[in-house]
């Protein structure tokens, strides 16, 4: 399924968007903008990155600029002469819709942080999704001035909240903009780029300028996973983009990802998406 870019209309007089979807969800796609989706009416398949997984009545995720993602209703929500019975309400917003260095005030750190992570895509939960929703719902009887107030407020929430989980992993979304490693950057910049060849830990050492002891516990307490981990994550990551966007084999796409064999592939796969390579692009392809 190839992706597309597909963008929202906004007009002229307005900074951001704010859009009530009655009609079918957009197919697999992505943009520069950064988007909220509160799901009203439906159930059915998402995909954000390389994360599968279903969505019902009152699904609140945050996506990150240009993280391909799609939702499809399940059939029933599809009737005759093109009627659909789904809907969800959509906030979307450019990076510097608020001038070039909104984001970049040392009062909205937290709130920047919190956008840099969306590259992999929030799921809320919790009092976060319900107060969240609770304005995206009441911004649709306001003025266009009045959502933007309200606009701030969900910023608010964003800034404080820890109610979410992650969606898709870090090979899927390629840049890497995390800021909050600042002893790690470089060598997660080193693993970003040559993940798909066997890495020695001395480069990384060297890179970090750490012995091995410190170099792993701080690459745990920074990532909240071993480093052993990280790396399988990333190659899974980037063997989902490749199994959901190029005709070739799970033979191929376990080598080009950096797996040594497909055996070990196909159980590491398996471990951390529940599904094998093939299950999850028939899956994927539905």
């Amino acid at each position: 399924m190839k992706i597309k870019e597909i963008r929202l209309f906004k007009g002229m007089d307005k900074s951001f968007i704010y859009h009530n979807e009655k009609n079918r969800f957009s197919s697999w796609h992505y943009h520069p903008e950064f988007e909220l989706v509160l799901i009203t009416k439906g159930k059915g398949k998402r995909i954000v990155g390389d994360s599968i997984d279903r969505f019902v009545e009152g699904d609140l995720v945050f996506l990150g600029s240009y993280l391909p993602h799609y939702w499809k209703c399940d059939e029933k929500f599809f009737l005759k002469g093109d009627v659909f019975l789904g809907e969800g309400l959509v906030i979307q917003f450019l990076p510097d819709f608020l001038g070039q260095s909104y984001f970049e005030l040392p009062e909205n750190t937290k709130l920047k942080s919190f956008l840099e992570i969306s590259t992999q895509g929030s799921l809320f939960y919790g009092k976060t999704k319900k107060k969240i929703s609770k304005l995206i719902i009441k911004m649709k009887k306001l003025n266009e001035s009045d959502q933007l107030y309200e606009l701030f407020n969900i910023f608010k929430i964003l800034a404080k909240t820890t109610e979410y989980n992650l969606l898709s992993s870090h090979a899927f979304v390629e840049p890497y903009q995390s800021n909050e490693m600042i002893p790690l950057k470089k060598a997660i910049k080193y693993i970003m780029t040559n993940f798909q060849n066997q890495i020695k830990i001395e480069e990384l050492l060297e890179i970090t300028n750490m012995s091995n002891t410190t170099f792993f516990k701080t690459f745990k307490k920074s990532t909240q996973m071993s480093f052993k981990t990280y790396l399988i994550k990333l190659r899974v990551g980037y063997a989902c983009k490749l199994l959901t966007s190029e005709p070739i084999t799970v033979t191929e796409i376990a080598y080009e990802s950096g797996f040594e064999n497909i055996s070990n592939f196909n159980r590491q796969f398996k471990k951390l998406k529940g599904l094998t390579p093939k299950e999850y692009r028939s899956k994927f392809e539905n």
